[in-house]
């Protein structure tokens, strides 16, 4: 599969506009977002980008296919067509029609799943769905499907991987971080496998490839009763289960189990990060190994920064929400979510 350049060029999107769609949690008080110089929120309300608009599934697709691409997992990636390395996410989509016989000329409804698990049947991949709460069933044009959308950003942010999305990353930084990305991706990442329960001999096997070109998943020739690992439920042999090499074939988990052992989420397109024998999301496993900055969302790969109250910020970031000053010599409150100057704390308190 390859894509052409000007697919590519939309994936990439335009971080250069100075305005953006309005925000969604400010209902109509905030007439659109305003690009901040370093933070990730709105220059209007300070609400994050996503409120205003999730990324397009072409611009998700470019950076999940960036992240997988020199991975073990490339196979889930497409070159794209006249591009110099660069790859794309296969997402898997699954369009099921059922017909409608209740009518004297019988009609087709089709239903359209944005996101299914690849390798398998469509019948087995029903039943994954089927497993999953309808509320979070990825089908196109419901909340099911912004939410995954929505997760994508949250769990796997694009500045946790990749420097050219980083504003406060310095020149001496960006070894460290790229350091960093090839360790989690060597060590930690993967993306998970949906098939039927299987026997525990399944605990000495090799990846499976075949799952990750797009085979259709076999169904085991012999099995044990298994628990799942999250809710430590009987795991039924006829209902698929979700499996993550990294943690060995004998554990397994219901598909509505396979959460991060921070956010309980669950893991988006299955890709999850494996330390201390928990699954997690992308954003809680960097945070989990580096401290991650207040004001820009940033990971810092600095040795120097801000701390307070258990929070971190860059040297440069540690300043008003509201004003921008920089509070490194001064008086500061921490009021809630938001690090404040006095003046503009006692102005919110005022109000």
């Amino acid at each position: 599969m390859e894509l052409s350049a000007g697919t590519l060029k939309m994936a990439v999107g335009q971080p250069g506009a100075e305005r953006g769609p309005p925000c969604v949690r400010c209902k109509g008080t905030c007439t659109g977002f305003q690009t901040h110089s370093w933070r990730k929120w709105c220059g209007l309300c300070q609400c994050p980008r996503e409120e205003h608009a999730v990324p397009t599934e072409a611009e998700q697709d470019h950076r999940i296919g960036q992240l997988l691409s020199d991975t073990r997992y490339s196979g889930l990636t497409a070159r794209v067509k006249g591009s110099e390395g660069a790859r794309v996410y296969k997402r898997n989509r699954m369009i099921i029609t059922n017909p409608i016989t209740s009518r004297k000329d019988p009609t087709f409804l089709t239903v359209t799943y944005e996101w299914a698990p690849p390798g398998l049947n469509q019948k087995l991949a029903m039943r994954y769905m089927e497993l999953i709460p309808k509320k979070l069933q990825p089908i196109a044009g419901t909340e099911g499907a912004h939410h995954r959308r929505l997760q994508l950003v949250k769990q796997l942010p694009a500045h946790d991987f990749d420097p050219k999305y980083c504003k406060g990353l310095s020149e001496g930084e960006k070894p460290v971080m790229e350091a960093f990305v090839d360790q989690l991706k060597e060590n930690v990442m993967g993306v998970a496998e949906v098939a039927l329960p299987c026997s525990a001999k399944q605990d000495e096997k090799e990846p499976n490839a075949a799952n990750m070109t797009g085979s259709t998943a076999e169904e085991p020739t012999d099995r044990k009763d298994y628990l799942c690992e999250f809710c430590q439920q009987l795991m039924p042999a006829d209902a698929p289960a979700v499996y993550a090499e990294r943690t060995g074939y004998k554990k397994q988990w219901h598909p509505a189990c396979f959460v991060c052992c921070q956010c309980r989420e669950p893991l988006v397109n299955l890709i999850y990060f494996w330390k201390s024998h928990r699954l997690w999301c992308g954003r809680h496993y960097c945070e989990s190994d580096r401290p991650r900055c207040s004001g820009c969302d940033e990971m810092i790969f600095s040795e120097h920064f801000q701390q307070h109250d258990g929070k971190s910020w860059h040297t440069e970031h540690f300043s008003c929400d509201r004003c921008e000053q920089s509070l490194i010599d001064g008086p500061y409150v921490l009021d809630k979510a938001l690090l404040l100057c006095s003046a503009c704390s006692d102005n919110r308190s005022a109000h």
